[in-house]
């Protein structure tokens, strides 16, 4: 993205006084991320970075206010992430990580924000934040509010890795492969090292081995290829990502209509047809 473009306005800038206005009726967009082995060529701040850069991209298209990302997850698994045999991985348990991210998310449902935008960059994290939300959901500390929470490649069309990524394993396979570390070339191009890691058996989406045997599932921590990495291929599938996730927020599909909220408000027709 040019350098000339405004940053995207970052919600821990407003004072304590301007923050009920300034929020009031907008949009707030959330990375959550993590630490974890990305192999000898990718940074330990993989899902991180990517997080932050998708979240940025998505705010200021919509002209809403980022958030701090949360940067430790759960922990790295090895059929998805190649697991804690790699030293890099800092993370929480699972139980933790829900009770960390209702807390917050409740935070949140306290300000005046009428919607909610959350970007998740670590496979692992997908499901304990998805727990959380329905957990805060059905405390009733999200009414009056619009929620859209999707880990950044789930908003990835079959018809552009069809196109662009003829050997997609899956994204529970790309750890550390041609998707992110393309991304990573056109981020943060300083980070990336000069490795080209491959590995041609990527394991199957859905399985938990124990024992596992670390060298056949990965290659020093990648589930599959870098090959066909490059900036522009990076660039290409932010603005991808960037595009679909503003469509879905201006879209809104799947959510309820102002009609259909203002009539879940109104109360239900007493027998007779008269009103309470």
């Amino acid at each position: 993205m040019s350098g000339r473009r405004r940053a995207a306005r970052r919600l821990t800038d407003l004072t304590s006084t301007r923050l009920q206005d300034a929020v009031r009726g907008r949009t707030l967009v959330w990375p959550i991320g993590a630490i974890e082995q990305h192999g000898p060529h990718l940074p330990l701040s993989v899902d991180l970075d990517l997080a932050v850069a998708f979240a940025e991209e998505i705010a200021r298209e919509l002209d809403a206010f980022v958030l701090p990302a949360q940067t430790i997850g759960a922990r790295s698994l090895p059929q998805s992430g190649g697991g804690l045999f790699f030293p890099g991985t800092v993370y929480v348990g699972g139980d933790t990580l829900i009770r960390f991210l209702h807390e917050a998310l409740a935070s949140l449902g306290e300000l005046p924000a009428t919607r909610l935008v959350i970007v998740n960059g670590h496979y692992e994290n997908e499901p304990f934040l998805f727990e959380a939300l329905d957990q805060v959901r059905r405390l009733g500390l999200l009414d009056g509010k619009e929620v859209f929470a999707f880990s950044w490649w789930s908003l990835v069309r079959e018809t552009w890795t069809d196109a662009e990524l003829p050997a997609f394993p899956g994204w529970h396979a790309e750890h550390a492969g041609v998707t992110e570390t393309s991304l990573m070339l056109h981020l943060h191009p300083g980070l990336v090292t000069e490795e080209r890691p491959e590995h041609d058996a990527p394991p199957r989406a859905g399985v938990y081995l124990h024992p596992v045997d670390v060298e056949q599932i990965s290659d020093r921590g990648i589930l599959s290829s870098t090959a066909g990495a490059s900036a522009a291929l990076g660039e290409k599938l932010l603005r991808h990502v960037v595009d679909e996730a503003v469509n879905l927020v201006s879209d809104g599909k799947g959510l309820l209509s102002a009609q259909d909220r203002q009539d879940r408000r109104r109360p239900a027709p007493q027998p007779g047809g008269t009103q309470p």
